[in-house]
């Protein structure tokens, strides 16, 4: 079975983040949120108080398939200036490993330089951040071992593409069919 790991930070776009951990639960992935603000309780972009399940000193990530970093702000700005999460995406990077992020969240991967030659997607306006990137127009962006989404309005697509990913469209399709998506 998967195991995925969803970064929270103070400041992240709610929907992004839940949605992507809704998706995959229901698709059997085990799923945990991971706080980098040294306490469980995370405080979304819009007030809305979450409980993650760990904090990030507390996890081994060895035992993770994928890394998702939900947008927002300023949760993105905080997101990229934690020095031991840049450190571990890159060695996620390095090693081939998944790593997903959607929003404003993947010019934390290009700034990072984990984007060059790759094709992604982000929130307009940071395309600039998306270093070495091919920028892309498109909802959801899946090269290799990276996938990218633009925007809250397409965290479901991306969480679609996560499960497919890390399973098989079949599952994916049963999990859109479930939710009546695009129906």
């Amino acid at each position: 079975m998967s195991r995925v790991c969803v970064f929270l930070a103070d400041g992240f776009e709610e929907i992004e983040g839940l949605t992507v951990v809704d998706l995959l639960r229901r698709a059997g992935i085990e799923t945990d949120t991971v706080s980098i603000m040294k306490r469980k309780e995370v405080n979304g972009a819009h007030n809305i108080i979450i409980m993650s399940d760990k904090l990030y000193e507390e996890v081994d990530y060895n035992n993770y398939d994928m890394l998702v970093l939900p947008g927002g702000m300023p949760g993105t700005l905080n997101l990229g200036s934690h020095k031991s999460l840049a450190a571990l995406l890159k060695q996620f990077a390095s090693e081939g490993k998944n790593i997903s992020a959607i929003c404003a969240a993947p010019s934390v991967l290009g700034d990072n330089g984990i984007l060059k030659g790759k094709r992604a997607v982000c929130y307009p306006g940071f395309e600039e951040r998306l270093a070495g990137a091919v920028v892309s127009n498109e909802k959801t962006i899946v090269d290799g071992n990276i996938i990218t989404g633009k925007a809250m309005g397409t965290a479901i697509d991306f969480g679609l593409a996560i499960i497919e990913k890390l399973i098989n469209q079949e599952t994916a399709n049963k999990i859109k069919a479930s939710i009546c998506y695009n129906i």
